[in-house]
């Protein structure tokens, strides 16, 4: 399950997502493979990590799914980044439905975060707070990844030794997120995010 679920080719709307990596490149902070590859390193320590602390939450049951809808959205001071969490949380139910038609996602109507319904998903189908945890943070890094190697007409290789090199760092972030809900934020990350919200055009929702 957990393979299932970190496949890029998971129908979840992922792939129209940058994670603020376009905005990044249009403001000249990733111009390069290691300039990625230190951005990728700031988003999973901060934001990556607060969102995973949720699932994992929630996949353990310390969390309700009404009072993780409430977390998230006071550690998401960005509105842009609220948003394109719950167009890809409608993603993930619409997913989850398919697959698991005979458990209870009314706690995820009418909208729902990422972050609570991947724990959720991961309870359902599980999967410990560390591995739910696990999946989101590598999907988190490798759609970012696979976003700036298309707007920077990246080597994949390059992209993919990258996001191996960063596997160690999604491991320690998982299991930090497993011990409790994080809380902490990243103002660069948010002006990104808004800025994004703004531009004519955009190649990605976010």
């Amino acid at each position: 399950m957990m393979l299932a679920l970190a496949d890029s080719r998971l129908p979840v709307g992922g792939h129209v997502h940058s994670g603020g990596v376009e905005q990044a490149i249009a403001d000249g902070f990733v111009r390069s493979v290691g300039d990625l590859a230190a951005f990728l390193h700031r988003r999973l320590t901060t934001t990556g990590l607060v969102s995973a602390s949720i699932a994992a939450a929630v996949a353990d049951g310390a969390l309700d799914v009404p009072t993780a809808q409430i977390e998230t959205d006071a550690r998401t001071p960005s509105s842009a980044v609220r948003k394109a969490s719950l167009a890809q949380g409608r993603g993930m139910v619409r997913l989850a439905r398919r697959m698991w038609p005979g458990a209870d996602w009314s706690g995820h109507r009418p909208a729902t975060h990422l972050p609570v319904i991947s724990g959720s998903v991961g309870r359902v189908s599980a999967l410990s707070g560390f591995h739910t945890a696990l999946v989101l943070v590598y999907t988190t890094v490798s759609g970012s990844a696979t976003a700036g190697q298309r707007l920077l007409a990246l080597d994949p290789a390059d992209v993919a030794l990258m996001i191996v090199d960063l596997g160690a760092e999604c491991e320690a972030v998982a299991a930090q997120a497993a011990t409790g809900l994080a809380d902490l934020s990243d103002p660069i990350l948010d002006v990104f995010a808004e800025r994004h919200e703004t531009r004519p055009m955009p190649l990605f929702m976010s």
